[in-house]
């Protein structure tokens, strides 16, 4: 006979490492998370916000390779440059060709028509005192690839994705934190108290459930104003009503137990009874529901930002990546607007398929 004590945690855990995909979707979702963390130090333009860009090379192909003339820079790298980027980059110009003599350069700038490139001549001074024509070529000019190409304003487009990550995985914490709060506030103390109290909060739940989501959600931007933090807010402020109803029905079921007599016998303040012994009880389900609210919170915010609402250029955000490249699709280069498309597609789809895993994982009358 196995004697061994397993608690309900413990036992869930061991039925989550069992399912596959539910695994590999949460370290994709954990990789990810790094990504938006480290961003900069990933993304090949360290700049905020990842936005330096040349209409020159505007809407080149995946693997595009030019030779680039870097100007030296007398601005300091600081720590926060890794978690922020940096205030402006070094200047860059992307150059068709150059030769360099012994007191100057001369360089044509890029330009998709070749017979109209212009040439200019710099002295070798610009790259700082003894610099000579090998340092300039070993130091200052290099050739730069964008591995998924270059968007619409001619700007790194896997710099941008990566940077553009922050603001759909920031959202989902923010938001999924906020319709938490708010959710299992009205949701415990109406499961608890019923009657008026349980009356009043249903009333509420149904008046927000009956208006669209995202016809609430812009109502509620444009009510705290457009901004990244905004945004973040009024998601989680239509979020919370599925939480909402999901507690307050663990809750109308668990206080009929006999733990909860016991500690009203007890003398127990209402609130202790709530909060240490009725929610800590009711969690399973509202974990759950948590997993489906990233995915929803994320696909909303891409539905603002695609109708202008969401974060503000030049904060890049896949659904504003998607708007702003989304007639390039029939333009021969749907690529810019499939890039973001699909990432938030795999994380979409990572966080789903958590929560089928958890909602399997914490079923206790499953095998």
């Amino acid at each position: 006979m196995d004697k061994t004590n397993h608690s309900l945690t413990g036992l869930a855990l061991q039925k989550f490492r069992k399912n596959f995909w539910g695994v590999l979707s949460l370290v994709f979702i954990v990789f990810l998370v790094l990504v938006a963390v480290f961003a900069y130090l990933l993304a090949p333009d360290k700049t905020q916000s990842a936005n330096w860009g040349d209409l020159a090379i505007h809407s080149k192909p995946p693997g595009f390779t030019v030779n680039m003339l870097t100007f030296p820079s007398v601005e300091e790298c600081k720590l926060s440059d890794y978690f922020v980027g940096k205030a402006s980059g070094p200047e860059k110009i992307p150059v068709l060709k150059y030769s360099v003599g012994k007191d100057s350069l001369t360089y044509y700038e890029y330009t998709d028509e070749p017979s109209l490139a212009m040439a200019r001549t710099i002295p070798l001074s610009v790259f700082g005192k003894g610099a000579t024509a090998q340092s300039v070529k070993e130091n200052n000019i290099s050739q730069q690839q964008f591995i998924l190409g270059t968007d619409s304003q001619g700007r790194d487009l896997l710099s941008r994705l990566i940077v553009g990550s922050r603001v759909s995985i920031a959202i989902g914490f923010v938001a999924v934190f906020i319709s938490l709060v708010v959710g299992i506030f009205f949701g415990a103390i109406a499961g608890y108290y019923g009657g008026k109290v349980d009356a009043f909060v249903m009333w509420l739940v149904n008046i927000i459930w009956s208006i669209p989501t995202l016809l609430l959600v812009i109502a509620i931007t444009l009510a705290l104003g457009k901004g990244f933090w905004q945004v973040f807010v009024a998601v989680g402020l239509t979020m919370w009503v599925e939480v909402a109803r999901v507690v307050r029905g663990q809750v109308m079921s668990i206080k009929q137990m006999q733990f909860v007599t016991a500690a009203r016998a007890l003398g127990y303040r209402n609130s202790r009874i709530i909060f240490n012994h009725i929610l800590p009880n009711s969690m399973a389900p509202v974990i759950v529901i948590s997993a489906a609210n990233f995915a929803s919170a994320i696909l909303v915010e891409s539905g603002l930002s695609f109708l202008g609402l969401g974060a503000q250029p030049p904060i890049p955000s896949w659904g504003g990546m998607i708007k702003d490249h989304y007639n390039y699709i029939i333009l021969g280069k749907p690529y810019l607007a499939m890039a973001p498309g699909i990432a938030m597609l795999l994380l979409v789809l990572a966080f789903m398929i958590v929560g089928n895993a958890l909602r399997d994982a914490l079923d206790v009358k499953s095998e």
